[in-house]
């Protein structure tokens, strides 16, 4: 049976399988504070949620699924049924996230990186889609114009990665060829190394944030959830209870620092986001053409999560 023929019970109480990993945002949920009559979640467990991007796209293994946003728009574009809940469970700034070697280049500015060579775990990972859009638009840099080394496969299979992508070796990853002096420079997000000789591409990353966050007006969201629409077809209760119990959640979560939203809710306070990724998406080659926000909501979230 393919996802898209899946069919839910027509009534009463419903265990759904979800691929969820425990953010602020989702330390609630996971943990069962938040009570229901009408939904259980059977947690996947997965370490790192991206693991199971995969296979919630191509079979539709989960009910309910974290999901990259950069993902999501190439899910969206080829058709894949499923839809956004509108509420970011992983979001940050993403300035810091490419670093580069001072042993390979004493000085390395955002201007010096085209024909260079920096890694990134996918072309298609979110964080590579951020870095790029601000690299591109805040400095000038055409990606088009750097050789893109990556070690993961795109979690769509009709998903062709552009030319400027090349593979590394089997064995080997980002973080340890820009240790070793074997790239110019890598996206790697969370998993910076913490040595003496890496530095940020971009200088004084925290403040280029805050001047970042000032001409936008938005954090970078990462990670949002998404369920079939076939759920929302059959069980739009299911759906309304799903929102409630993740907004109820959100609402647990740690308050926002200096007044800096990272885990917006709902389509209109995720809108400028939204539309930044299109557009940054767009530019990179991961979307053919730009996307009408609302398309990426099923009618019944358009209505409840607006």
């Amino acid at each position: 049976m393919s996802f898209e023929e899946k069919t839910y019970p027509a009534d009463g109480p419903v265990t759904l399988s979800a691929n969820i990993t425990e953010f602020p945002t989702t330390r609630a949920l996971m943990a069962g504070e938040i009570a229901s009559d009408l939904v259980t979640f059977d947690f996947a467990g997965l370490k790192n949620a991206h693991a199971g991007f995969k296979d919630m796209l191509r079979r539709g293994k989960y009910d309910i699924s974290e999901m990259a946003i950069a993902t999501f728009l190439q899910a969206h574009e080829f058709d894949k049924p499923f839809s956004l809940l509108p509420l970011v469970v992983l979001g940050r700034f993403q300035h810091q996230c490419i670093g580069y070697n001072t042993d390979v280049h004493p000085e390395l500015a955002p201007g010096d990186l085209e024909g260079k060579t920096v890694g990134v775990r996918s072309y298609t990972q979110t964080t590579g889609l951020w870095v790029r859009g601000i690299l591109q638009n805040d400095y000038g840099v055409d990606p088009d114009k750097v050789n893109w080394l990556c070690f993961d496969q795109p979690h769509l299979e009709e998903y062709t990665d552009p030319a400027s992508v090349s593979w590394g070796e089997d064995g080997k990853d980002p973080v340890n060829m820009l240790l070793a002096g074997e790239l110019d420079a890598a996206v790697l997000g969370m998993n910076m190394p913490k040595d003496p000789r890496i530095k940020t591409l971009i200088p004084n990353p925290q403040e280029a944030a805050k001047d970042w966050y000032a001409r936008n007006t938005l954090v970078p969201p990462n990670h949002y959830l998404i369920v079939p629409n076939a759920l929302c077809d059959q069980r739009p209760d299911v759906v309304r209870e799903i929102w409630r119990m993740v907004v109820e959640c959100r609402k647990l979560a740690p308050a926002a620092q200096d007044g800096i939203d990272a885990w917006p809710v709902g389509i209109e306070a995720n809108r400028p986001a939204l539309e930044c990724a299109v557009k940054y998406a767009s530019q990179q080659h991961m979307i053919s053409k730009p996307v009408d926000i609302e398309d990426l909501f099923h009618p019944l979230l358009r209505e409840i999560a607006a």
